[in-house]
C-alpha cells in the first residue's frame, strides 16, 4: 500500500499523469493503475479529471493530508531500524570530479569500507558537467563537484571549501622570485589549464578576469595528473586545488607562487537528484560533511 501512496502523492503534486509517471518512471497507464486501486480502496474517487490536470476533491485532500504523514512515519520506521541493525548496505553509485574524486575521495571510501564493509561503492570521475549530468539522468546516487555549478532540478550543496594556488616547476624563473611575483609576471607564462566544463578550469578563467589578464599562450590538457608532471617538466603554469598538489609540493617537485593580495578558494558541493536517500548514501553523506 506504500506504493500506491507515493505514486497517488505525486500525482497529486504534479497534477498529471504523464509528469507523474515520468518523474516516478513509470509508464501513464501503470500510474492510472495504482490510483484506480487506491481509489476502490478508498471506495471513492479522489480525484477530479480534466483534459490536462487532475486535482484533489475533498476525499482527496484527507487521503493526501495523511499519505504524506505515513509515508514521513514508514521512512522513518526503515531508518531507525537500519540504524539498530546497523546494517547498510548495497550498491551506491558516486560521482565525483577529478581533484576531489582522485584525492580526497578514496580516503573516504576507505573509512566507509572500514565501518560499513557491505556498503559496495561505484566510483564514476569526470568533470563538473559531466557528473552533474550522470547525476540529473539518475544514473549516479549522488554527485561532488568543484565550483559554482547549477541545475534547477538538482539540489546542490556546498559543503567544504578548497583553497587553490598557482603552481609552477623549481626551475621555473618565478620560483627563484624572492617574496611575491606580479600579476605581469604570471600573465607572460604559458598556463596549462582544463577543459571547459571543469571546475579547475572555471576557477582559472575565474581568476584571469579577477587580475584581469590574458596570457599569450594557454594549453588545454583534459587531465589533472598530465597537467602536473607538464608544470614539474617546465613546460608552463597552472592552477591548483592544494589538495592535489599535496604531496608534489612536500617533496619539492612543485613551487607555489605567491602573488600579492591574491587568495584563491572554491567551493565543492554535493549533487543529488532525488529527495530520498538509502541508508548507504546516508552514511556516505554524513562521512563527507564530517
Amino acid at each position: 500500500m506504500d506504493q500506491h501512496l507515493a505514486v497517488f502523492i505525486t500525482v497529486a503534486e504534479k497534477q498529471n499523469f504523464s509528469r507523474a509517471a515520468e518523474e516516478l518512471h513509470m509508464t501513464q497507464p501503470a500510474v492510472s493503475q495504482y490510483i484506480q486501486a487506491l481509489e476502490r480502496t478508498m471506495g471513492t474517487k479522489l480525484l477530479e479529471r480534466t483534459n490536462k490536470y487532475v486535482h484533489l476533491n475533498k476525499a482527496g485532500e484527507i487521503v493526501y493530508h495523511h499519505a504524506k504523514e505515513i509515508l514521513g512515519l514508514y521512512g522513518k520506521m526503515h531508518y531507525l531500524i537500519d540504524d539498530l541493525t546497523n546494517n547498510p548496505n548495497g550498491l551506491l553509485s558516486i560521482g565525483a570530479s577529478y581533484s576531489f574524486g582522485e584525492y580526497v575521495l578514496p580516503h573516504l571510501i576507505a573509512d566507509m569500507q572500514k565501518k560499513y564493509p557491505q556498503i559496495k561503492p561505484a566510483i564514476t570521475i569526470g568533470n563538473t558537467k559531466e557528473i552533474a549530468e550522470l547525476v540529473l539522468g539518475h544514473q549516479l546516487d549522488v554527485g561532488i563537484v568543484e565550483g559554482q555549478y547549477r541545475e534547477k532540478n538538482l539540489k546542490i550543496e556546498p559543503f567544504a571549501v578548497d583553497k587553490m594556488s598557482i603552481v609552477a616547476s623549481p626551475k621555473n624563473r618565478l620560483s627563484h622570485i624572492e617574496g611575491e611575483v606580479s600579476i605581469r609576471d604570471i600573465e607572460k607564462e604559458i598556463w596549462i589549464v582544463r577543459e571547459n566544463g571543469s571546475g579547475t578550469r572555471e576557477a582559472t578563467e575565474k581568476l584571469f578576469n579577477q587580475l584581469n589578464i590574458a596570457p599569450k599562450k594557454i594549453l588545454e590538457f583534459g587531465s589533472t595528473q598530465l597537467i602536473k608532471e607538464s608544470v614539474e617538466a617546465g613546460i608552463g603554469i597552472s592552477l591548483l586545488s592544494d589538495w592535489v598538489i599535496r604531496k608534489e609540493r612536500d617533496f619539492g617537485s612543485l613551487a607555489v607562487i605567491k602573488v600579492k593580495g591574491l587568495s584563491l578558494t572554491r567551493e565543492f558541493s554535493v549533487v543529488l537528484r532525488s529527495p530520498f536517500q538509502t541508508k548507504a548514501l546516508s552514511v556516505f553523506l554524513k562521512l563527507l560533511k564530517g
